[in-house]
């Protein structure tokens, strides 16, 4: 085999577009990858070779660009949507009129990855974090934000009359503290995002809520899906294992 058929299908094979990208993915130099196409014979030890390297590169790369830092403590500037129907965590146009520069550059970030997010409350708390895997991050915040929980988000507090009414001290004797639905929007002060690959957003996620177990809002204890998995092959497996020793048994 010829280095330059090598090199010609593994770019191929890759979707290199250029030497400098193929060079990149095989964790060589680029005067190598033109080295490895005037090679008359490739050898099996020389393949190995370059395999082995293109399985450090990948690795390399896939740990730089596992999760990456979109924003932290962000503060929540609670605005109106265009269609008045929900609430959004901030406003592109600051001023009502021009849109800020770095509020519309945040926006498309996190409206164009998938990843996890953590909601914090004014005293810089966790209270609620999740996963952007189907969505990308500014939507499922978006919904996370107007979502109605239940008995899940609650605190405590006293229904107080909003009609105009006189104020008479006796009435606020009868007045019981009990606990109340309250949307994530009326109870947020920062969130962070952060891009994750997407084989490791369902893990990611699982570590921050686990993480902060006893803080958050959304209580569903997230189980890591890798274990699950795992335990799950074990379990068949050590059926399988049990079936073969009755049926020796049994013959």
């Amino acid at each position: 085999m010829k280095g330059s058929e090598v090199i010609k299908n593994l770019k191929r094979r890759l979707r290199a577009k250029t030497y400098d990208d193929l060079a990149k993915r095989l964790g060589v130099t680029v005067q190598s990858v033109h080295a490895w196409k005037r090679r008359d014979k490739v050898t099996a030890r020389q393949l190995a070779g370059l395999l082995a390297s293109a399985c450090d590169a990948a690795t390399d790369s896939y740990r730089k660009k596992a999760i990456r830092p979109l924003v932290e403590f962000f503060p929540v500037t609670k605005s109106i949507s265009k269609q008045g129907a929900k609430f959004e965590i901030f406003a592109v146009k600051a001023d009502g009129k021009r849109s800020h520069p770095y509020l519309k550059d945040l926006r498309e970030e996190l409206d164009s990855h998938h990843g996890v997010y953590v909601f914090f409350d004014s005293r810089g708390h966790a209270i609620y974090a999740g996963k952007a895997r189907k969505l990308h991050l500014w939507r499922e915040m978006t919904n996370a934000f107007n979502r109605k929980r239940g008995e899940l988000q609650t605190i405590k507090r006293v229904r107080h009359p909003k009609t105009k009414v006189t104020y008479r001290t006796s009435d606020e004797k009868a007045r019981q503290i009990h606990d109340y639905e309250v949307p994530l929007h009326e109870l947020a002060a920062y969130f962070s995002a952060y891009e994750v690959t997407d084989g490791m957003i369902p893990e990611v996620e699982s570590l921050l809520v686990r993480s902060f177990a006893n803080d958050l809002l959304n209580k569903r204890m997230e189980k890591f899906s890798q274990q699950k998995k795992s335990h799950h092959k074990r379990s068949r497996s050590g059926h399988r294992s049990k079936y073969r020793t009755s049926r020796r048994r049994r013959k």
